[in-house]
């Protein structure tokens, strides 16, 4: 699914048009990545987390001439499912 395609989910969803809800999707992506930006987390209660990591610097190699190379310290965003979200994705077969 790309943008498009759930912009016009959430616009039948939500009953709206297809202009209010790319703007809705549009402000909480960009308020998401701005708290994540600055270090803050930000948790949907069900669906997940997001929030920035620091990456320690590590050695690698690089892929055309096999030679090891330093790969700097850095901050990379991530993503940690909720509880509901993984149990959408993946139902206890147990409890069936």
């Amino acid at each position: 699914m790309n943008k498009g395609e759930l912009v016009d989910s959430i616009a039948e969803k939500a009953d709206v048009t297809k202009k209010q809800a790319d703007a809705v999707l549009s402000a909480t992506l960009d308020t998401i990545m701005e708290a994540v930006s600055r270090s803050d987390k930000v948790t949907l209660v069900g669906f997940g987390s997001f929030e920035s990591r620091e990456r320690k610097a590590r050695e690698g190699r690089n892929p055309k001439t096999g030679e090891k190379m330093e790969i700097p310290a850095t901050r990379v965003p991530a993503f940690s499912a909720g509880k509901s979200f993984k149990e959408k994705v993946a139902p206890d077969k147990s409890e069936s």
